[in-house]
């Protein structure tokens, strides 16, 4: 689908807002290649020079990464998902920020969480458990990952589901990357069917508590320093 055209007026600011929309409504995913800058020009109406400064502010933000020879490609939704992969986070930052996050998120999601949402949440605990079983790291991280954003979005709070996404892509990599580490139990009910258990319950302090035990757990797995702070109440 053409982009719509804008005047050659247009302001640097403006061109950069057309071409995020693009990246956040999705019809540039992330990892897809975006058109080439001869194809913009024309379907934008606009000055080379004009485009290549919108680009190089997106790039700086993050939401997409020039690759020499091969073109621009979209790497992130969202200025602070982008910022987040350039940061490279090591594991340990990346549990530091969710002992908070996932806490907050299942305290919330225990009185607010709908009875379709839990079923979601049922639902990606088997494709977890399965996956573990078949050693297939990738299908686990995808599912353990969803899981995770699940109860997020099941808070109701759309900052908070928002700031979860923007981590997500750090996490997985760390993930990925601690998968054969020594003790590592993929299984682990802790901040998952404990979790699902206390929110079916709509029992905040259980499901907090649950939550920030996996995220301990996963620390003790990695041998990360990840601060421990007792559940609510």
């Amino acid at each position: 689908m053409a982009l719509p055209s804008v005047r050659r007026s247009v302001l640097v600011d403006d061109v950069i807002q057309r071409l995020r929309d693009e990246i956040t409504s999705g019809r540039w995913p992330v990892g897809a290649r975006i058109p080439t800058e001869t194809a913009l020009i024309a379907e934008l109406g606009i000055a080379r020079g004009t485009l290549r400064e919108a680009t190089r502010a997106l790039i700086h933000a993050g939401l997409l990464q020039a690759r020499q020879g091969d073109g621009t490609y979209v790497r992130a939704t969202s200025e602070l998902s982008g910022a987040i992969q350039r940061l490279d986070s090591e594991l340990g930052e990346v549990l530091e920020v969710r002992q908070g996050l996932d806490a907050q998120a299942a305290g919330l999601a225990a009185a607010r969480i709908t009875p379709e949402a839990l079923d979601r949440l049922d639902e990606l605990l088997t494709r977890r458990a399965t996956a573990w079983r078949q050693r297939d790291r990738d299908a686990w991280i995808l599912a353990d990952h969803a899981f995770h954003q699940a109860v997020a979005t099941g808070a109701g709070n759309s900052l908070l589901s928002d700031l979860y996404a923007a981590l997500g892509p750090a996490l997985r990599r760390s993930m990925a990357a601690h998968w054969d580490d020594h003790g590592f139990d993929g299984a682990d009910p802790r901040g998952h069917e404990d979790l699902l258990d206390a929110l079916r319950a709509g029992d905040a302090v259980r499901a907090a508590r649950s939550a920030t035990s996996n995220i301990d757990a996963t620390g003790d797995w990695h041998g990360t320093s990840s601060p421990s702070r007792p559940g609510p109440g």
